[in-house]
């Protein structure tokens, strides 16, 4: 017992002191949940349990289980198609696959209703060919499906296609000398070393469909997400929408534990014995028939998950260019922007604060605060949105009731709240990319440093910055889309004065006026495909 009290002082320092501290107000929406929990029931609860709570967790877990078996054909398929075949245009194909996330799976939802619909754009070219089809039904749980399968496939082909192209070019040598043909060889070999990887990105995938609201709510889907915001709007009982959003943290973390028990303690690592022997020397180069099949897999998505709901974007915007492009459209590109540009640095700045605030504390056991403050991917918007309202409501009655001071206007007013949800949110998305490159760089260089004389602040300026410049670019640039595209937590946490491109367009389809929401819609897609060309251009430059 001395023994640990001597060791906790000497390892004890400020930095410590400063994660904690950080950690903790980070995960303020956490805790005032869970702190929630124990004032009881609302006065909804009983009939939620009784007759809608059961819809709530049928539809979540179908729409798990359908978007997952897609998105895992989809992203798998096209994955292994560019990392091991060459072909004409498949830099320009392998670009085109990482468009979908450019588009906002609720306004893909939007699209689909146009194309599909009653003189649908889509139903009016069938009938064209002769085929008498007066709509495809779309507004139900299997169109769900089929939206935020293509619009989140590409979660599952980034990790996988990032893998397979590592292979060495001796794994599929060594196969093929043992007799194992191309298909057995993609199942039994391939695929199974992907695994960490698709894992991965399905867990991606399960995360954003349990934090789905517009497409559910347009479609009239009964969800987690979209109940949480019933229950307190509609039916103004915020303690049971909490106890909703406990259910679903539940049903999170037990997605983590499954994650985390199908990759277990197994080594996916592969020894490349000659550096020299990269991937693209096992690319084999299609034609014929092989290549018109395969170049149809990839195009499916494409056409699916991207063209298709941009098409019908591009038409809807002519139709009504005249009357919704003026200067509040730009202005409101503008505040979009810059309200994600200002979350986006807040983001790397306190992602970068947390990864080196744990290297420099000697006291290990308090890293665990890191990784709590990095919860906040992994719980949906709605969760966290209803968390900071709750604790705002109870910092204004504490101000309201001991000190007679009302701070309701400075706290529901303030665009502070929005962005430091924002935070929270994302926070995980920096983290990970950053401290898998602080990894990289190892402790040597650091180490040197502070042998010479110089702080742990003056060595992360001169020495980690400068070689983290492209993670902390391309992390900025990943948060930046997230925040342009979320949804829930803009919907619940901002200013009256506030609107955002995806809101604008968001409440022009709930008012069913769609095609007013196009040029919003098409605004912000621009945006977003310009930061996607950018990361792309940044990951290549990687590479090279």
């Amino acid at each position: 017992m001395f023994l640990k009290i001597k060791h906790f002082k000497r390892d004890f320092n400020k930095w410590t002191l400063l994660i904690v501290a950080l950690s903790l107000f980070l995960a303020i929406p956490v805790f005032s949940i869970l702190i929630s929990l124990f004032r009881g029931t609302g006065e909804m609860w009983e009939h939620i349990t009784s007759y809608i709570l059961f819809d709530y967790m049928k539809n979540s877990a179908f729409l798990i289980f359908g978007t997952g078996l897609l998105t895992f054909t989809i992203g798998t398929s096209s994955a292994w198609i560019v990392s091991k075949y060459t072909f004409r245009y498949k830099k320009i194909i392998e670009w085109l696959l990482f468009m979908p996330l450019a588009i906002p799976s609720y306004i893909v939802a939007y699209s689909y209703v146009g194309l599909m619909g009653n003189g649908g754009t889509f139903v009016e070219v069938l009938r064209d060919f002769g085929l008498s089809i007066n709509r495809i039904e779309m507004m139900n749980i299997y169109g769900l499906i089929w939206v935020l399968s293509f619009s989140l496939y590409p979660y599952v082909y980034a990790g996988t296609r990032t893998i397979f192209q590592s292979y060495p070019s001796q794994l599929k040598h060594t196969a093929s000398l043992l007799g194992v043909s191309e298909k057995k060889y993609f199942f039994s070999v391939a695929l199974p070393l992907a695994s960490p990887a698709i894992i991965g990105g399905l867990f991606l995938v399960f995360m954003e469909v349990l934090n789905d609201y517009g497409a559910a709510k347009y479609y009239g889907v009964s969800t987690f997400t979209t109940g949480i915001f019933r229950t307190w709007t509609a039916l103004e009982d915020l303690q049971s929408s909490i106890y909703l959003s406990a259910i679903l943290v539940i049903l999170v973390f037990i997605l983590v534990l499954i994650v985390k028990w199908l990759r277990g303690r197994r080594s996916y690592n592969l020894t490349q014995t000659n550096t020299n022997q990269k991937n693209a020397n096992n690319t084999v180069k299609i034609s014929g028939l092989k290549k018109i099949l395969y170049l149809g897999i990839l195009l499916i998505p494409i056409l699916y998950g991207f063209i298709l709901p941009l098409i019908q974007l591009v038409i809807w915007g002519l139709q009504t260019f005249d009357s919704m492009f003026n200067y509040d459209l730009i202005v409101l590109g503008l505040e979009s922007l810059i309200l994600g540009l200002s979350t986006a640095l807040f983001v790397v700045f306190l992602a970068c604060l947390l990864i080196y605030l744990s290297k420099w504390n000697y006291f290990k056991q308090f890293n665990v605060f890191s990784k709590i403050a990095t919860l906040g991917y992994v719980i949906p918007g709605a969760i966290i949105g209803v968390g900071i309202v709750r604790t705002s409501k109870s910092l204004t009655d504490l101000f309201s009731f001991q000190f007679n001071f009302e701070i309701g206007h400075l706290v529901y007013n303030s665009i502070l709240v929005l962005i430091y949800a924002y935070v929270f949110r994302f926070i995980a998305v920096a983290y990970n990319s950053i401290e898998g490159n602080t990894l990289k760089l190892g402790k040597n260089l650091s180490e040197s440093s502070y042998l010479l004389g110089f702080g742990e602040i003056k060595t992360f300026f001169k020495i980690d910055f400068p070689l983290l410049k492209n993670a902390l670019i391309s992390s900025f640039i990943l948060v930046l889309i997230d925040v342009m595209k979320e949804l829930p937590l803009t919907l619940i946490l901002k200013p009256y004065n506030l609107s955002t491109l995806a809101l604008r367009a968001y409440e022009y389809a709930e008012d069913e006026r769609v095609a007013e929401a196009a040029l919003p819609a098409l605004f912000l897609i621009f945006l977003i495909g310009t930061m996607i060309t950018l990361l792309n251009f940044k990951l290549r430059e990687n590479k090279q």
